[in-house]
Parts: C-alpha cells; sequence; structure tokens
C-alpha cells in the first residue's frame, strides 16, 4: 500500500464511547502514516488540532451527525464552532428527510449554510447517506451539492444500515465530474476494500482501519 494512498484516508473514530486516549492515539497512527486527516466528533477538535499542529495531517468532524437532522442554523454554527478549534475539513450530513420529501431547495439551503461558514477555512464533504436513498435520489442529492458549492460528496455516516458501494462511488463520480472529491465511508476495511473504492472514482477514504489498510490487513471495524 502505498503513500499515495495513506494520504487519500481521513482516520476516523466517531463512535460515542470514543476516550480522550482512543483520540490520541489515532492522532498519533495520522502522524506515522501520514494520512490525509483524523475525522473526530467536534468534542474532539481541539485536542486532535493540538496534538497535529505542525503536521500535514488536516483535522476533519461532522457536521449534524449523524441524522442530518438539525437544523440550517445549528449546522452552521456548529461548523464555525469546529473551524474555530481548529478543524480545516467539515463533513456535514443532508437534510435526508426533506431530500426524500422533494423539498430540493430545503436541501439545497442547507448544505449551503454550511459551505458559506466554511468558505475560505475549510474543506466542506457532503454526507448523502446512500444507503436510504434511491438512485434518483442519490444523483440528486449530488446536483444539489454541486449546486451548493461543496467540495466532497461523501456515501455514508458508517451509522445507519449500510456503508459504501463501489456502485454508488462510481454513480456519484459519474454525477459530479471529475473536479468535485469523492469519498467513501463505511464498511472500507481492507487494502482491497479500498482499491476498489478508488478504481470506482474515490479520491478520498474514510475509515477507522487506516493502519490495517496501509499494512495490507482487514479489520472488523464497523466504519
Amino acid at each position: 500500500m502505498t503513500n499515495n494512498v495513506a494520504k487519500m484516508i481521513d482516520h476516523t473514530l466517531l463512535k460515542a464511547d470514543a476516550t480522550k486516549e482512543q483520540i490520541e492515539k489515532i492522532c498519533v497512527e495520522a502522524k506515522e502514516y501520514n494520512f490525509a486527516s483524523v475525522c473526530v466528533n467536534p468534542t474532539w477538535v481541539k485536542l486532535s488540532a493540538e496534538m497535529l499542529y505542525g503536521t500535514e495531517v488536516k483535522v476533519c468532524t461532522v457536521i449534524g451527525f449523524p441524522l442530518g437532522a438539525s437544523t440550517s442554523e445549528t449546522k452552521a454554527f456548529e461548523t464555525k464552532n469546529a473551524i474555530e478549534h481548529g478543524a480545516t475539513e467539515v463533513d456535514m450530513v443532508i437534510n435526508i428527510g426533506a431530500l426524500k420529501s422533494g423539498q430540493y431547495d430545503v436541501v439545497e439551503s442547507d448544505i449551503r449554510a454550511v459551505v458559506d461558514a466554511a468558505k475560505g477555512k475549510a474543506l466542506t464533504k457532503v454526507i448523502i447517506e446512500t444507503c436510504l436513498l434511491t438512485e434518483e435520489e442519490k444523483v440528486k442529492a449530488c446536483e444539489l451539492s454541486v449546486q451548493a458549492g461543496a467540495d466532497y460528496v461523501k456515501t455514508s455516516t458508517g451509522f445507519s444500515t449500510g456503508g459504501a458501494t463501489a456502485a454508488d462511488i462510481a454513480l456519484m463520480r459519474k454525477t459530479v465530474g471529475p473536479d468535485i472529491g469523492v469519498k467513501a465511508s463505511g464498511g472500507v476495511r481492507s487494502a482491497e476494500d479500498a482499491d476498489n473504492m478508488i478504481k470506482a472514482g474515490a479520491t478520498r477514504i474514510g475509515a477507522s482501519s487506516g493502519a490495517a489498510i496501509v499494512n495490507g490487513l482487514t479489520s472488523d471495524s464497523d466504519y
């Protein structure tokens, strides 16, 4: 597994019971393997930023996670607060219920609220939660993300009924075109899994199994 792939991995720990020691461990691992980022819940952003200061590893956090059902105003505030604490990438969950209700203007403005809050300070990745969507809804969610100015679309939270598939990555890549990032997350546990996602069009991998992936092993982690 090449360093190039390591640089595509968001080393992730989002479980509710994650401890300070576990967060510190993934920061150490991220530095060791030179991962793209650590992805942690907002409460751990400040600690992660302090531990990764002076390195190339970014601090990524999640917004409106994992349901996407908080208000746009809340998501915007959460984004600004995370950036103040050191986040340079934010992965926000769309308003899934609004999408499935056909309220596309609500979905787009919700994404835009986070994009605007992060503009010039952090990348915005939009989690569309593919496992809950039809093919048509996946396409629409990606189109709305592009229209709202997002930097990436992302498959999954890892906390719903399923994770990334190569087919979803291919569909998302086809929809957003070559200039928007596509992140595969949820269920990427091995180098083979990561390779399949990259071949399908992923430019970032969200996984708690980063160390296993770069060492050619398979993890039993759910994310």
